[in-house]
């Protein structure tokens, strides 16, 4: 378990563009290491925003797209191409625009796929991610260069809701989740023994809505009851905040420098 840090940009367009160029230096030191680099996106407004930024970013060309895999942390269960599916936006934000390798992007299944309902659903991709995991890698997940999540202002995290099973699952690396508190209710996620597999997991919140929730996760409070609490990574665990975010944070954890 990584202690968290945290890093307090001006604004949300400022957090995403150093967000944005933050990813890259750990895309490009990846693939320099090993030859690849893999990453776990994350969708709503923070996600899409840092996608965004990262398609207008001057570094971006030094990416060697071919050599990405991307993941996704959770996904609407909605029909393929629905406006609200986290890869959907992911597609228009960024990926359509770069030159990824098909194979090496991995949506989770809509439902309108080969799996008729969100448990069989969830289980085809931990399936798969179990596939691409090394000899090495923890739970059954590959062993992910950066795991991205945004903070809801209840502190949910992926599909990852306070109390409700998903979040106290301790064996499976992706579960179906139904009855979700905002629409759609039914959702696939990974859980946080899958997030915790990742080498660094970086927390996005922007906007006044989100500082509650950023308060209560980075104060102690369990993960059952704060879902973002729970989400940690291996060697890093990183906050990204604007200051509308940070504004409740206790004075003892606000950074004693910011961006």
């Amino acid at each position: 378990m990584s202690t968290p840090q945290l890093v307090v940009h001006r604004d949300k367009e400022l957090m995403a563009q150093a967000a944005a160029a933050r990813l890259i230096t750990k895309i490009v030191d990846a693939q320099a290491t090993r030859g690849s680099a893999s990453v776990v996106l994350t969708g709503g407004r923070n996600g899409n925003g840092l996608l965004a930024a990262l398609g207008s970013a001057p570094a971006r060309d030094a990416v060697d797209w071919s050599r990405l895999d991307l993941w996704w942390g959770d996904e609407r269960f909605l029909p393929e191409g629905d406006p609200e599916r986290n890869v959907t936006q992911a597609r228009e934000a960024l990926l359509d625009r770069v030159p990824l390798d098909p194979a090496r992007v991995h949506p989770m299944p809509a439902s309108d796929g080969a799996y008729g309902d969100v448990d069989a659903a969830a289980a085809a991709y931990a399936e798969e991610l179990a596939a691409a995991a090394g000899r090495g890698d923890r739970a059954g997940v590959p062993a992910f260069d950066v795991l991205m999540l945004g903070v809801g202002p209840d502190t949910h995290v992926a599909s990852l809701f306070p109390e409700l099973p998903a979040v106290r699952e301790t064996e499976r690396t992706v579960v179906g989740v139904h009855g979700a508190p905002k629409p759609p209710p039914l959702r696939v996620s990974l859980t946080l023994p899958a997030i915790r597999a990742a080498k660094e997991v970086w927390l996005l919140a922007a906007g006044e809505d989100k500082a509650k929730a950023a308060a209560i996760a980075l104060s102690g409070a369990g993960e059952v009851q704060a879902p973002a609490a729970g989400a940690y990574g291996r060697s890093r665990t990183l906050w990204l905040l604007d200051a509308a975010a940070a504004s409740e944070l206790p004075r003892s954890l606000y950074p004693p420098a910011s961006a």
